[in-house]
């Protein structure tokens, strides 16, 4: 189950700039926890694998039988990036929650 725990939302705060132009850094998103199940394009909170209680935002971009594939939306953020091109797919259950408010579109495909 997605993000397991009990709390069915929660507040985050993001840092940092990796999720620019989508989220600002210090600002407080909405998140899902408990049932929400992920989707490509989806914004989402990861326990990243090689850092575990560790927290990230990323974007979904790919899921395939190894899981997920998450990335930054800022390509410019360089060392701080920190998403599946540092630590490689996550697990369903390294996924806690998806980001639901401020509202973020999913990117066309």
């Amino acid at each position: 189950m997605y993000g397991s725990g009990g709390k069915r939302w929660g507040l985050d705060l993001v840092r940092g700039s990796s999720m620019l132009p989508t989220i600002r850094g210090w600002r407080r998103v909405l998140v899902v926890r408990y049932g929400a199940k992920p989707r490509i394009g989806d914004v989402v909170i990861v326990d990243r694998p090689d850092r575990p209680g560790f927290h990230v935002v990323k974007r979904l971009t790919d899921h395939d039988s190894r899981g997920w594939w998450v990335e930054s939306d800022n390509r410019d953020a360089g060392a701080i990036q920190a998403d599946s091109w540092q630590f490689g797919h996550v697990i369903d259950a390294q996924i806690l929650g998806v980001v639901r408010w401020p509202r973020i579109s999913r990117p066309r495909a």
